[in-house]
């Protein structure tokens, strides 16, 4: 029996040690926000935080993280509420085909979460590791940079799409 934290509720499960992480989020606990892309680490679409930091969970045998805490794209926010950084995600109109998506936000909440105010490079460096296929690198570097400098952009579904810029604080 392996224990896990996951989105902050202890979960308990009979699955082989070295079942990947991922596919005990997928199958086992039906959390599909975490997406499989090449199940060798190198697009970054499976990201999830062990204990704050991100990982790959296509690579990460469930015994590894026995008893340690595990954060998916649907345990980020609370409730309806959107972070900050997916508020930035949706207003800079990062989405085209969303699949890796999870990944990339998964990816930039644990480089925020380690440096609130990265620069451009350093943006660069933590992102190198996740693909998007649809090439909206430059929307991904724009929403990170702007919950950086604490102009978040909150989403008005009303205004068809405009954003607006507001003091995060």
């Amino acid at each position: 029996m392996i224990e896990l934290i996951v989105n902050d509720q202890v979960v308990r499960m009979d699955v082989p040690p070295d079942m990947p992480l991922l596919w005990v989020l997928r199958d086992h606990l039906e959390l599909t926000g975490t997406k499989f892309g090449c199940g060798i680490a190198q697009c970054g679409a499976c990201t999830v935080h062990l204990d704050g930091s991100a990982i790959r969970a296509c690579v990460t045998p469930v015994g590894s993280v026995a008893g340690r805490r595990i954060t998916t794209i649907e345990g980020l926010s609370r409730g309806d509420a959107l972070t900050p950084l997916q508020q930035a995600w949706i207003a800079h109109q990062v989405p085209q085909c969303g699949y890796c998506q999870s990944g990339q936000i998964m990816s930039a909440t644990a480089l925020l979460a380690q440096n609130p105010n990265p620069g451009d490079d350093e943006i660069r460096t933590a992102m190198a590791g996740n693909i998007c296929r649809c090439g909206m690198y430059g929307r991904i570097h724009k929403a990170i940079r702007a919950v950086a400098d604490g102009a978040v952009a909150i989403w008005d579904p009303a205004a068809q799409g405009d954003a607006r810029e507001v003091q995060h604080g």
